[in-house]
């Protein structure tokens, strides 16, 4: 069996491993990209790691993203220098060096529509200079992420058809970075630590928490254990004050909207739509891969309990339909909309500030009284960063952290992955693993490639061979991990419906 692969029968195995009374090195709470990204980095430096989540990789704030790995260009113009430049910094080391299999320069076009005066364009393409200069500060080469520049109207019009044509006077373009999929790179992460040696446990829900380990409750069987800790980390997110009473958070959050391909026909840059009465906040209409479009975000406050799943709100659609339908040529409506999503920002209360909108993006790593480090704040490009300040905090003695030059499970140059022969679908979301993904899924299922590889319903693009990928080799354990977290299917809500007896087959196919 492959060191990295993550299964219900290598779960079976390692939870009674991790609780029967042994004492290991560092405790991780929490499996979104965070808490992956810290059993990654204290595994890799030679550390006996158990990390566990109450549900599924990727379960949390680390699936509601915009998919993007940002250069930081809004957080300089808060003045935030400190963190547009470690996200400057972050973006390179994903496009370049851990994960190029999962990341792609993406153009984004700021539109000089009416309501974009003279000078606001000036002030946007300072910007736009600015954030190359991160780029440049960053050593991210012009190859991975091109030189901003101006666009005519004609060249705007080409990239963008659906713009509304009245008064436009061209374009600003810059570039930035795109993952393949959020939830995606943190699978990857938690195979990576898993090849590390770290026993990763979803379905493991902390009931207690201190410094020395943990009381949890196997969510499948219902039965509770302890796991013994030299020391704690509560990567949890924006559940992490309800682990570590000390930790105060003010979580934000972000909608964004699921559009078919043909509400935007012909897109091929991301659309930034300024915020009316904003100065430095857009809507961005982003193009994915397979077709759809992503139209976000939102940062509302959130008050009250932490919900498992957050919602949307009519209001919160209404607006970001709003804004980017003013610089449309076909306003758009809600039956345009063919999902929604929401996740929270835990973001760390500091008292004197103003709105969510305007709290820093900076991480901090907090000890508690009872000696639980919790690392909280951030982003998800620089998760890397927050991680490796975690485990320096926990274990001062754990060494130099190695992740900056760790390539994940898939990681290979852009060149090789170039010449793979394997289906382009596949390349884009497994890199170097692409010819395994089919491999195996021929192994386990016994059928043939052209099965294997034909969209599993009609518009839904994901193949049965993702899905057997998902159970034998990503730790799917049922049919929410796979649609939901695996092949993303269930952000639109008929696709998923349509993909969920494939799901349930493969569950059976590869599981018997």
């Amino acid at each position: 069996m492959n060191a990295t692969a993550l299964s219900a029968a290598r779960r079976v195995r390692e939870l009674p491993e991790a609780t029967d009374g042994r004492t290991v090195d560092l405790l991780v709470v929490g499996l979104g990209v965070t808490g992956a990204g810290v059993a990654l980095d204290a595994a890799s430096r030679g550390l006996d790691v158990v990390a566990v989540d109450a549900h599924d990789l990727a379960f949390g704030t680390s699936r509601w993203s915009s998919k993007l790995v940002h250069g930081g260009l809004r957080y300089l113009a808060h003045g935030q220098v400190g963190v547009a430049h470690e996200s400057a910094v972050e973006r390179g080391v994903l496009m370049t060096r851990t994960a190029p299999h999962l990341t792609r320069a993406l153009p984004m076009l700021i539109p000089l529509v009416p309501m974009v005066t003279g000078g606001q364009a000036a002030i946007a393409r300072a910007g736009l200079v600015a954030g190359d200069a991160l780029r440049a500060g960053a050593r991210t080469p012009h190859s991975v992420l091109p030189r901003p520049r101006r666009l005519g109207r004609t060249e705007t019009l080409a990239l963008a058809p659906s713009l509304r044509p009245t008064g436009l006077r061209g374009g600003l373009l810059s570039w930035d970075g795109q993952l393949e999929d959020d939830a995606r790179l943190v699978v990857a992460l938690a195979r990576t630590a898993a090849g590390h040696g770290a026993r990763v446990l979803t379905r493991t829900r902390v009931l207690a928490l201190d410094g020395t380990g943990a009381q949890v409750r196997d969510e499948l069987t219902g039965t509770e254990h302890t796991i013994r800790a030299r020391a704690v980390v509560n990567a949890s997110g924006v559940w992490a004050g309800t682990l570590d009473p000390e930790v105060t958070l003010r979580p934000s959050r972000g909608t964004h909207l699921v559009l078919r391909g043909e509400s935007l026909p012909g897109l091929r840059v991301a659309v930034m739509a300024p915020v009316p009465g904003e100065r430095n906040r857009f809507v961005f209409a982003l193009p994915q891969p397979d077709g759809q479009v992503y139209v976000g975000l939102t940062d509302e406050p959130v008050d009250g309990p932490v919900p498992d799943e957050p919602v949307p709100t009519e209001p919160e659609i209404g607006f970001l339909l709003d804004v980017i339908s003013a610089v449309l040529d076909r306003p758009l409506g809600r039956e345009d909309v063919a999902g929604a999503y929401a996740g929270l920002r835990p973001l760390l209360d500091v008292p004197g500030q103003g709105r969510t909108a305007d709290l820093s993006r900076r991480h901090a790593v907090l000890t508690s009284r009872s000696g639980v480090v919790t690392v909280v704040g951030g982003k998800l490009t620089t998760y890397r960063r927050m991680a490796e300040d975690a485990v320096d905090a926990a274990v001062p003695t754990a060494g130099r952290c190695r992740t900056r030059d760790l390539p994940l499970v898939g990681a290979a140059p852009r060149a090789e992955l170039a010449l793979l022969e394997e289906p382009a679908r596949l390349v884009r979301r497994y890199g170097a693993e692409a010819g395994a993904v089919l491999a195996t899924a021929r192994e386990r299922t016994g059928l043939d490639d052209a099965t294997l590889l034909a969209p599993v319903a009609e518009g839904v693009p994901t193949t049965l061979a993702e899905l057997a990928w998902g159970v034998s080799h990503e730790g799917a354990l049922g049919v929410d991990d796979l649609l939901d977290r695996r092949v993303r299917v269930g952000l639109v809500p008929t696709d998923r419906a349509a993909a969920e007896p494939a799901a349930r087959a493969a569950l059976a196919q590869v599981q018997a």
